[in-house]
C-alpha cells in the first residue's frame, strides 16, 4: 500500500512523535510567486507519527510540479512555510509506531505518490486514480529539506547500482513515464513513438524505456545541441521543428502511415500535432502541459481515424515496483543534466523553468 493522505496531519508532514525539537535548512515558500519567493531557511525538522519514517535527504530532484506549486494551484492551499519536492533518496533515522519496515539505518528512494488506500481504486491496485490522490511537495511538506517525514509504504529500497543524484531524481519522472508507455499505451516492440520536446525530464526518461523495449523513436527539439543528446540515448529520428515541419517529417520518414504512439508531456502547443502524426488506429498519451491546458481537438479526425486518446498521472505501486525492477534488471541510470546545492536552489529551478536542462536536475542535501 502507498501512503494515505486522509488525515490533515499528515498531508502537512506534523506528527505528535515525541523528541526534542531540532532545525534544519530547507526551500521554502512563504507566498507564492515569481523565483524570488524561494528562500533558504532554518524550519522546525519533522517528526515521524504513526505509520511513518523520518529520511535524511541525500539527494533530491527538480521536477516541474515544483514550479506550480510555487506559483499557486487553484483549488490547492498550502499550509506556509511549504518545503518544495517531491523526488528524494535518504537514510531512515526515525520510524513512527507501528512502523516495521523499513527499518533505521536503510537507504530507500520515496515514491511521491499518496492516496487513501481504501477505496475501490486503491483497492484495485489503481492508487493513481483515487480521489484523495496527491503527491508529496504538494498536498504536504517536501523533499526539499535535510530532512523529511514520509508514509512508510512509500519508501523502496534504493536501486544499489546508482549513485546519490542518480536514485535522487528518479522516482517522479520515471514512473510517470513508465506507466505512460507501458500500462496506458501498452507499448510493443517494433513499434514507433513520437516524443515532443526532447529534454526534459519525462521526455528524456520515456526515450529511454522506449529504447529498452524496442521502439522506434522520433523525438523532436528546437535545440540541436538536445537532439545531438538524444541520438546519443538511442532516438533513431530526430527534428528541430524550428527548421522543419513535424507533421510532413513525421508523415515522410513513415511513408504516410504516421507513429503508432504519440507521447506528449508539453500540451497545447503540440496536441494538433499529435492528431496529424498519428496512425489510425494510433494512441496518444498525455501527461504535461508546460505549454498551455485548453487546446482545440479535430473530432472528425478522432472518430474516423479510430483514435485512442490516454492521460496519465504518475503510477500505482505496482506501476513503481515494475519500473524499479526495469531499471534495476537493466542497470539503467537517469540522465543527469547538473547537480547543484541546495543554497543553489533558485539557479536550480531557473534552469529548469527556461528549458535549458537536457534529463534531471539534481539537488545535493547531504553528503
Amino acid at each position: 500500500m502507498i501512503g494515505r493522505v486522509n488525515v490533515r496531519d499528515k498531508q502537512q508532514g506534523r506528527s505528535s512523535f515525541g523528541g526534542t525539537a531540532f532545525s534544519m535548512k530547507a526551500a521554502v515558500i512563504r507566498e507564492h510567486g515569481d523565483l524570488d519567493v524561494l528562500r533558504v531557511q532554518d524550519i522546525d525538522a519533522p517528526r515521524p507519527g504513526a505509520g511513518e519514517v523520518a529520511l535524511k535527504v541525500l539527494c533530491a530532484g527538480l521536477n516541474h510540479l515544483d514550479i506550480w506549486v510555487r506559483r499557486g494551484r487553484p483549488g490547492v492551499k498550502l499550509q506556509m512555510p511549504h518545503v518544495l519536492g517531491c523526488d528524494a533518496v535518504g537514510i531512515v533515522t526515525a520510524v513512527g509506531p507501528g512502523v516495521t519496515s523499513p527499518k533505521a539505518g536503510e537507504q530507500v528512494i520515496l515514491n511521491p505518490g499518496l492516496n487513501c488506500g481504501d477505496c475501490e481504486f486503491c483497492r484495485r491496485g489503481e492508487h493513481s486514480l483515487c480521489a484523495s490522490f496527491g503527491i508529496v511537495g504538494l498536498v504536504r511538506s517536501g523533499t526539499f529539506a535535510e530532512q523529511v517525514v514520509v508514509p512508510a509504504g512509500n519508501c523502496w529500497p534504493r536501486p544499489s547500482h546508482l549513485s546519490d543524484e542518480e536514485a535522487g531524481v528518479l522516482a517522479l519522472t520515471y514512473v510517470t513515464a513508465w506507466r505512460m508507455l507501458m500500462t496506458r499505451a501498452h507499448l510493443k516492440p517494433g513499434e514507433t513513438v513520437l516524443i515532443h520536446g526532447i529534454g526534459g525530464g519525462a521526455a528524456v526518461s520515456t526515450l529511454q524505456f522506449a529504447k529498452l523495449v524496442g521502439a522506434e523513436v522520433f523525438v523532436t527539439s528546437s535545440s540541436d545541441d538536445k537532439l545531438r543528446h538524444a541520438r546519443d540515448l538511442g532516438a533513431d529520428h530526430t527534428l528541430n521543428y524550428r527548421k522543419e515541419n513535424v507533421v510532413s517529417w513525421v508523415q515522410d520518414q513513415t511513408g504516410g502511415r504516421g507513429v503508432d504512439v504519440a507521447v506528449d508531456t508539453v500540451g497545447a502547443a503540440t496536441w494538433p500535432l499529435d492528431f496529424a502524426s498519428i496512425r489510425k488506429g494510433g494512441r496518444i498519451v498525455l501527461c504535461g502541459v508546460t505549454t498551455g491546458a485548453k487546446a482545440e481537438s479535430d473530432l472528425r479526425t478522432l472518430y474516423w481515424n479510430q483514435l485512442t486518446i490516454l492521460g496519465s498521472t504518475m503510477g500505482s505501486g505496482e506501476d513503481f515496483r515494475q519500473m524499479l525492477r526495469a531499471v534495476t534488471a537493466n542497470r539503467l541510470k537517469p540522465v543527469l543534466d547538473q547537480i547543484f546545492e541546495l543554497e543553489q536552489i533558485r539557479e536550480a529551478m531557473e534552469r529548469m523553468e527556461t528549458g535549458m536542462q537536457f534529463g534531471k536536475i539534481a539537488l545535493r542535501l547531504s553528503r
